[in-house]
């Protein structure tokens, strides 16, 4: 059993999958969003915000089954934020946001 432990210890790593999150201006009014995770597993259901530059929520939802959501572009400064979890969380400031 002893020789097994170091096996699980090591190979837990190479299970771990890491959020992957791009957002993009239409050029329509709209922003595209997009997530996923390193391992090639799905992001549908996490949970998505948009915040104003003041830190208050403009959307609050989530992605859909393909793993996207397009939302109205806010006026201002805004950040886009992907929330899987503790260590999965990305955020995007709009400045980065790009058409």
């Amino acid at each position: 059993m002893s020789a097994f432990v170091p096996l699980l210890i090591f190979s837990a790593p190479a299970l771990a999958h890491t959020p992957l999150f791009a957002c993009y201006d239409n050029s329509d009014g709209t922003v595209l969003c997009e997530g996923g995770f390193s391992d090639g597993s799905s992001a549908a259901g996490v949970a998505i915000r948009v915040l104003g530059a003041d830190g208050s929520v403009l959307l609050e939802s989530q992605l859909n089954h393909l793993s996207e959501i397009e939302f109205d572009k806010p006026d201002g400064e805004y950040t886009a934020v992907f929330d899987a979890g503790e260590g999965h969380r990305l955020e995007i400031p709009s400045s980065r946001i790009l058409p």
